[in-house]
């Protein structure tokens, strides 16, 4: 802090402190950092708040100097872990670098920086009749620099890929505070390796991605929103294939299973659980949206479903319920899971819940992103008498446990779009064999031989 103060006095630094405790964690440690008493009695980490590109790399380079770890972040939206930084650590911020540089309809492109929060880049393209497609749930307060840092996913992966697929080229801060370019802004460009991959999904332990070139879609001529209920969760999960056989392609293909429509029910004062008990929530865009439609009603309803296409009003609640309508249970610990399966195998993760509940004496329920077969299961125990809040038991961890291996059993891995962070290093070495571990900490090392760019997360 004095080096920086010395050199940098335009760069605000706040100090350990109470105030920053909030840095210290992302979206699923926070409550780690709670006591039984429900105090937060460490203080944050040091932040850093650059508000340029150069004063990333002036920050950087202090840290080098005095060979203090850096812990990138974005807004803190993140469910791995990947943002959390000890009190010896200096948390730098990007918060601040939040411009959108440029739009260009003819290139098809956008450039910004990494603080820029993705619902705002929509609105800002919207005039443009242009639409950045990768939508994670949290896009209302999720930045493109956090996106890119998790490779995020969200409801339109099964049209549109995940931000690898949108993402063209980045400039990117080394552990030495050096500046480099990777990618093309030209939709094809094959020279060199392809590092612009390599960094998407780094979690931050390569660079700090200060600027993206952003490939954007033109806004569909129409959008039209479907569900198909069922009764049962097995009958759901076998109609999906009726989706994929389909000549349509979804925008978004989202999956509920029973106890998620009656979790919904209860959380937000719905009725769903008495339209059925399985939930295929389905987006279509296009033109010939009605044709689309009528296709794909005709196939979900030969393999069982009750088929609505919703109004415009019943179609922003549905997806606004998908994104929000979920609680956790009062009195119960719980682990969320981000696993993924070729979607040809969704059917047999569900299949497996009800023995994992009578194994482990835990309670297992998903939503899915079921068009690119990433489930989120949730699987919660309760909390008995003189229980601990904040230490759950081994009992949950190991269900948990179980569901990944199958996962990975049926050619899946441990996360589909949040990451590994600090949470999944357990369940990353499940899959990740020694050589590959090998070569990605000899990417890593050559990149940051001094270990100083968030160190401990990813692998």
């Amino acid at each position: 802090m004095a080096d920086l103060a010395a050199r940098h006095p335009e760069i605000e630094v706040w100090s350990a402190s109470a105030a920053t405790i909030p840095y210290g964690h992302d979206a699923a440690t926070a409550v780690h950092a709670v006591t039984r008493e429900g105090r937060l009695d460490q203080p944050g980490p040091t932040v850093a708040f650059p508000a340029t590109v150069q004063e990333v790399q002036a920050v950087v380079r202090a840290a080098a100097r005095s060979g203090v770890s850096v812990v990138p972040r974005g807004a803190g939206s993140g469910l791995s872990g990947g943002a959390t930084a000890a009190g010896s650590q200096l948390v730098v911020s990007t918060e601040r670098l939040n411009r959108i540089i440029e739009v260009s309809p003819l290139d098809g492109v956008a450039v910004v920086e990494p603080g820029v929060i993705n619902a705002e880049l929509n609105s800002h393209l919207e005039p443009y009749g242009l639409f950045y497609a990768p939508d994670p749930a949290s896009f209302e307060i999720s930045s493109i620099g956090g996106n890119i840092a998790t490779n995020a996913g969200g409801l339109r992966c099964a049209k549109y890929g995940v931000t690898r697929e949108s993402v063209l080229a980045l400039d990117v801060v080394l552990a030495d505070g050096s500046l480099i370019s990777v990618g093309h802004r030209s939709i094809k460009g094959v020279t060199g390796l392809d590092l612009t991959s390599l960094f998407v999904g780094s979690e931050g332990v390569l660079g700090i991605v200060v600027g993206a070139t952003l490939r954007l879609h033109p806004i569909p001529v129409a959008r039209k929103t479907l569900t198909a209920f069922f009764d049962s969760t097995a009958e759901g999960a076998e109609g999906l294939a009726a989706i994929t056989l389909s000549p349509v392609r979804p925008a978004a293909v989202e999956f509920f299973d029973t106890p998620s429509l009656a979790n919904i029910d209860e959380h937000s004062g719905t009725a769903l659980r008495q339209r059925g008990a399985a939930l295929i929530l389905i987006e279509i865009d296009g033109y010939g949206i009605d044709e689309q439609a009528a296709d794909l009603s005709s196939a979900l309803a030969l393999a069982g479903a009750r088929v609505t296409t919703e109004t415009e009003a019943e179609a922003i609640r549905f997806w606004e319920l998908r994104r929000h309508g979920r609680g956790l249970p009062h009195g119960h610990w719980f682990i969320g899971e981000d696993i993924a399966v070729p979607k040809s195998q969704l059917l047999k993760v569900y299949e497996a819940f009800p023995s994992l509940e009578e194994r482990f004496g835990v309670e297992v329920s998903a939503v899915s992103h079921a068009g690119d077969g990433n489930l989120h299961p949730l699987l919660t125990q309760e909390i008995g008498s003189g229980g601990d809040p904040a230490h759950p038991p081994a009992s949950l961890r190991d269900a948990a446990t179980e569901l990944v291996r199958i996962a990975l059993a049926l050619g899946g891995t441990v996360t589909g779009e949040h990451g590994v962070g600090t949470i999944k290093r357990d369940w990353a070495a499940l899959e990740l064999s020694s050589r590959s571990l090998q070569a990605q900490r000899a990417i890593k090392a050559s990149l940051d031989p001094n270990q100083l760019l968030n160190p401990g997360k990813a692998f």
